[in-house]
């Protein structure tokens, strides 16, 4: 059973969302937020699988719930669903730690199939924000010049099948201070801006 919170100041959105989802057996919503601070806070209480976060709320935004949520809860997707695709907004989620983003105008079952596949674990970016992602992931080494190590390799393999600080860190076994900090080294040697990108570049090269 994947555990939903659904995170959107518009109530009668939330409700509607909550009775789409109510229709398959293996996703269940467990809260409502109507804020990024009440989505964080519901986050902490009912530890669910997913959260459906919208990005413009009031008070606190997506953004700053996204944030909180990956910093802070242990295990917790956040899959942004929203009706903004501007850079902008895009940055601010990805920046975040976001680990999905897809738009409302989407059919139902492309939205389900999201839920699904972040729970697992996948990354999920709808077709226009990966295209814009990757249209900005500037690379300026020639492939022999990357010059990774192993464990670099493994981190970057770890970020593609959808892994947070902590999981990494579990996984390799190593403090979550060193997994944070050999990222911020990782991006600033291939010049990258986030994990995103990182991720993007793996795959673009073939890396992993």
């Amino acid at each position: 059973m994947i555990k939903v919170i659904i995170a959107d100041d518009v109530q009668i959105l939330r409700t509607g969302l909550k009775a789409v989802l109510s229709q398959y057996d293996d996703i269940k919503v467990v809260g409502e937020a109507c804020n990024g601070r009440e989505a964080y806070e519901l986050a902490v209480r009912l530890k669910p699988d997913v959260v459906l976060m919208d990005m413009r709320m009031p008070d606190s935004d997506g953004g700053y719930g996204t944030r909180q949520i990956k910093d802070k809860v242990n295990g917790v997707k956040v899959l942004v669903l929203t009706t903004f695709d501007d850079k902008e907004t895009v940055h601010r989620a990805v920046a975040s730690g976001a680990d999905g983003y897809i738009l409302k105008e989407m059919d139902n079952s492309q939205i389900i199939n999201s839920i699904r596949a972040v729970a697992g674990g996948i990354n999920v970016f709808c077709n226009n924000i990966f295209q814009s992602i990757k249209t900005e992931t500037v690379i300026k080494q020639s492939p022999q010049d990357f010059d990774l190590t192993e464990r670099e390799r493994e981190f970057l393999r770890l970020i593609c099948d959808g892994c947070d600080n902590r999981e990494i860190a579990q996984k390799m076994f190593l403090a979550e201070g060193t997994v944070r900090n050999s990222i911020s080294r990782l991006l600033e040697k291939l010049n990258l801006k986030d994990r995103t990108q990182l991720a993007v570049f793996a795959i673009k090269n073939n890396i992993i």
